[in-house]
């Protein structure tokens, strides 16, 4: 069985992580959306609020499940037996990122492949800090989010 785990720490996810996210499933026998419970970032929601969005988000997708994680992204690869890390390039400046965390990834552990597949054009700008920004100062987001994301960040706003 092919296993791929696709990382990040998904804050909210985004209509350019559930485009990879689906592209990488029709790769796999099993995509693995992988939640860093502790990102070295600021978080607008807990890694139970992200998870709890990301399987609904991706609930019509049969090969795809959410699961928390904590530590190193490779040996939580390897807990699961994952062959790939699945990783979504958008501009130059991932790439680098990219490719000093696959060599990493490598150095740790040679069983498990990073795969990077580009983003699809219309999401070349996305980021999940670019959704809050824009979210935060008013604009409107909904082209860019799921629906069950966009109520979750209003009601979030709210409170």
């Amino acid at each position: 069985m092919r296993i791929a785990i696709y990382p990040g720490s998904f804050d909210p996810i985004h209509n350019g992580h559930m485009d990879i996210a689906q592209r990488a499933a029709n790769l796999f026998d099993e995509l693995v959306l992988a939640i860093y419970a502790r990102p070295d970032k600021s978080l607008l929601f807990s890694v139970e609020e992200r998870v709890s969005l990301a399987q609904r988000v991706m609930a019509p997708y049969d090969n795809v499940r959410v699961e928390p994680y904590d530590g190193l992204t490779v040996e939580f690869a390897r807990s699961l037996r994952a062959q790939a890390l699945v990783r979504g390039l958008r501009v130059i400046s991932d790439f680098e990122r990219e490719y000093q965390m696959a060599l990493m990834n490598q150095r740790l552990s040679s069983a498990v492949e990073t795969i990077c597949l580009m983003t699809s054009y219309e999401y070349a700008f996305l980021s999940s800090s670019l959704v809050k920004e824009v979210f935060i100062a008013g604009g409107d987001i909904s082209p860019m989010v799921h629906p069950l994301v966009l109520a979750a960040l209003e009601v979030r706003n709210r409170a």
